[in-house]
């Protein structure tokens, strides 16, 4: 499969980006939108359906659940009340949750910063075999039943394991410390600033209608009315909120410049979500934010969604060899 994909795509090489939009169709995906930021200049592209049963057409302003692109949102809340001093990256959960740092193992080892950069060796929540992800949680709380008294999965700090449950404990850090909720210090902080009128912290918060639908393969029902709550996973926004969002944290608009050493130093500036991509391309000085409406169990359909996108930066990069 993996051989005969990677043939294909030597034979095809896109001439346009809508072109390798179409061919994404073609492969089996529902609808895709992307936005491409080029420093003065923004542009949409999209492709197949927003709604497949009632034939509507992808459309580049609808909100998407941008899924784990959330966790860049966290990183930058969690990197300015670090640099206000409200929080230290060397604080350790003990000091942080000692409620819940109890069932933790290796609590009083792992540090928000290995919090922030997938290190601590907690286990993800994702993962547990009971999470009901045909409806899920409706309070936070109710996933620490899933993680707590788990064995770590490693030692604090030994090796790099992606896991959900680390903004989780983010989110109840940054709540604690505020002493309100984190969406409100993330509306204020950063999206109200960057104008960004197009994301919201969660599902409940805009009209179902405006949110491309979601489609599992195999699972009948649209996904986009599962609302999912927890932090690191919940926003919702448009692909150009998301692209303006990614430019602030590289030109250094959304920042201090404090705050920017921090964040630096503890996240990348792209981030893989559920079906979605928002990455920066240092060589091509391009943002390039990729919706694709389409999931399912396995690699395959994500690594047809990466080839897709490398195909849209082949292009991006003959344009730019060309001016």
């Amino acid at each position: 499969m993996v051989l005969t994909g990677c043939t294909k795509d030597l034979i095809f090489f896109p001439s346009t980006i809508q072109k390798v939009l179409d061919k994404c169709i073609e492969s089996g995906f529902d609808g895709t939108i992307v936005f491409v930021n080029q420093a003065e200049k923004s542009t949409f592209y999209n492709a197949g359906w927003k709604n497949r049963e009632n034939l509507i057409p992808a459309n580049p302003q609808s909100l998407f659940k941008i899924a784990s692109i959330s966790k860049l949102y966290i990183a930058a809340a969690t990197s300015k009340l670090i640099a206000n001093h409200f929080l230290s990256l060397d604080n350790t959960l003990t000091d942080l949750l000692p409620d819940l740092a109890e069932g933790i193992e290796y609590s009083d080892e792992i540090t928000l910063r290995m919090l922030l950069q997938h290190r601590s060796g907690i286990s993800d929540y994702a993962d547990h075999p009971d999470y009901p992800w045909d409806n899920p949680f409706k309070i936070n709380s109710e996933v620490y039943d899933l993680v707590l008294d788990q064995p770590a999965d490693f030692k604090p700090d030994k090796k790099y394991k992606y896991s959900n449950t680390n903004y989780l404990l983010i989110g109840e850090i940054l709540d604690r410390t505020l002493g309100y909720s984190h969406h409100q210090y993330l509306k204020d902080e950063i999206l109200e600033p960057l104008a960004l009128y197009n994301s919201y912290n969660l599902l409940s918060e805009v009209d179902i209608d405006d949110v491309m639908s979601g489609y599992y393969v195999d699972y009948e029902n649209d996904i986009k009315y599962s609302d999912f709550i927890h932090p690191g996973g919940s926003m919702v926004a448009t692909a150009k909120d998301v692209g303006i969002f990614l430019r602030a944290l590289i030109d250094g608009t959304l920042f201090t410049e404090d705050e920017q050493a921090i964040y630096s130093s503890v996240y990348e500036y792209e981030l893989p979500g559920y079906q979605s991509i928002a990455r920066y391309h240092e060589d091509i000085d391009d943002v390039v934010v990729q919706f694709v409406n389409t999931s399912a169990d396995g690699f395959w359909y994500w690594f047809e969604f990466e080839k897709v996108h490398n195909r849209i930066i082949r292009v991006l990069e003959e344009e730019y060899s060309n001016n």
